[in-house]
């Protein structure tokens, strides 16, 4: 990796709730050196509320976000980072993604399935939002531009495994 802004992608199925969610919290606390994105395989079309709402209230950026396929991306930008955030979109047939990206799967429930009132709703979001802080604040802790890509590769998986057992 480059001193280059570091192009992630999140991916999940729906790009309604936790790729959302990955990408609004990369994009404020690695400004400047990352640029995230998310898509999904098949896409909503729409942002979960509770996504949203969870953003705002933890005072993060809550508009601009839209439910988009992957597709949208196969002209660019390129990708250093892909981490797929849900299990069924990590067990997907993925794209080939220009320039080799490294991949890593993260997964987190989803909280879009939540079931119950809005508390419990709101809270599952709160969780996801949660554990992807977590793992992104691992990643931003990572010496990126001096690790090899097999060694990047092999800490990305480390911090989806390791992260919420903290």
């Amino acid at each position: 990796m480059t001193d280059q802004t570091i192009n992630v992608l999140f991916l999940c199925t729906g790009n309604s709730a936790r790729s959302i969610l990955g990408e609004a919290i990369l994009n404020q606390d690695g400004a400047g050196r990352f640029k995230a994105y998310s898509a999904g395989s098949n896409p909503t079309g729409t942002v979960n509320p509770y996504a949203l709402h969870t953003l705002k209230t933890l005072g993060y950026p809550a508009q601009g976000y839209r439910s988009k396929s992957w597709s949208d991306f196969t002209d660019g930008p390129e990708f250093d980072l892909i981490f797929t955030v849900c299990d069924s979109a990590a067990a997907e047939s993925c794209p080939v993604w220009p320039g080799h990206p490294v991949t890593a799967h993260w997964g987190i429930p989803d909280p879009a399935a939540v079931t119950g009132s809005d508390a419990e709703k709101a809270a599952a979001f709160m969780d996801a939002f949660g554990m992807l802080k977590r793992r992104i604040d691992l990643l931003l802790a990572l010496p990126i531009g001096s690790l090899e890509q097999v060694s990047l590769r092999d800490r990305l998986h480390a911090i989806g495994q390791e992260a919420d057992k903290q």
